[in-house]
């Protein structure tokens, strides 16, 4: 069966993504087939489309997987064929010095291709990803969530990535009961920024973003007040609502100087600038909004928590009602129609968020 051919979007240059034949994958003992049942597309997926992040000539993309166990490798206990599963965006071993530190995210266990700056980001990375029929899921024991029976693919595939990566924006701010926070941006990231903003507290939440559509479901998501930068100053609009305390905590959810500076302008002193952004270039801290160094502010990075337990954590999130981020799928495509559904998300257009991507 091993030898079966299955259709795969694969890295071809600059510009190209395409729909490909490739065998379907052989796994070793501690690693699982998956037969992906939905995945989507990702932001990260466009900077590679664009060359703007280096991948390998002919990988798979993608890496927010959704399917059903095909087989098992003869290490793997705990998990039966034909059971539904996800898998994190990143795949941390278990074992690795950054998984036994608590930071599973940095896992570094990059296959052959060395380390690279993501951590232990695999999928569609360094390794063939999820926009395919099936995935190999590397050490699976430490990977594959169980999917609750009463959830459908479309709730859970924001799991993967976006709604572990939002949620840490907020984890990692450390927000309290009671705080105002700040989010620039109100793509699917900030947009689960914001509902996780909620989760940990926050009682007033600013959302900075100009799309019709995006604003609407930003207050779906939590937000309190959405500010659109097309028609007032965001920092201005900010420091007076707030009476020009500022924000405890102020979220960067874009990846460009301007959003990342304008969450320094909003901070309160003694507050913490959360970054999500992936950034393409250098950053400047503006001297006057870091209070020249004295602020006692904090500036923290994240990236996506994967792993099984991150998993189940954020499927019983899903299941218990608080968050319903089923709005953030907007369209739908069959894998025979990537393409198509690369030019639609790479543009933007058509007021899209997040697409099903579906075998």
């Amino acid at each position: 069966m091993m030898s079966q051919m299955m259709k795969a979007a694969t890295f071809v240059e600059p510009g190209r993504i395409a729909l490909d034949d490739k065998p379907i994958p052989d796994i070793s003992s501690n690693d699982a087939l998956v037969r992906i049942t939905t995945t989507t597309i990702c932001g990260t997926d466009v900077h590679i489309l664009k060359g703007e992040y280096p991948v390998e000539k002919g990988l798979t993309v993608g890496h927010e997987p959704v399917g059903v166990i095909e087989k098992l490798g003869s290490n793997v206990h705990g998990y039966e064929e034909g059971q539904r599963v996800i898998a994190g965006a990143i795949c941390p071993s278990g074992y690795s010095n950054a998984c036994l530190d608590g930071l599973c995210a940095q896992d570094g266990q990059s296959g052959a291709h060395g380390l690279k700056p993501m951590g232990g980001w695999r999928f569609g990375n360094t390794i063939d990803g999820t926009q395919a029929e099936y995935v190999l899921v590397p050490d699976a024991m430490a990977n594959l969530a169980p999917v609750p029976d009463e959830l459908t693919d479309e709730q859970v595939l924001m799991c993967p990535d976006i709604m572990s990566t939002g949620f840490s924006g907020a984890e990692a701010a450390n927000i309290k009961i009671g705080d105002t926070v700040a989010v620039f941006a109100q793509g699917p990231i900030g947009l689960c920024a914001t509902a996780g903003a909620k989760l940990k507290g926050a009682t007033t939440v600013f959302a900075v973003e100009s799309v019709p559509e995006r604003i609407k479901i930003a207050k779906r998501m939590g937000a309190d007040v959405v500010i659109d930068f097309e028609k007032v100053d965001p920092v201005d609009e900010i420091m007076r609502l707030t009476e020009g305390r500022g924000v405890d905590v102020a979220i960067e959810a874009l990846g460009i100087q301007q959003t990342f500076e304008s969450c320094f302008k909003v901070l309160k002193p003694g507050g913490t600038l959360s970054s999500l952004g992936v950034y393409s270039d250098d950053l400047t801290i503006p001297l006057a909004a870091f209070h020249a160094g004295l602020g006692d502010n904090k500036i923290v990075t994240s990236l996506c928590p994967g792993g099984k337990e991150r998993m189940r954590r954020l499927m019983n999130v899903i299941a218990s009602g608080l968050v319903d981020l089923n709005p953030l799928v907007t369209h739908r495509y069959k894998l025979e129609n990537i393409e198509e559904a690369y030019e639609l998300f790479a543009n933007q257009r058509d007021g899209v968020l997040k697409i099903a991507i579906t075998p």
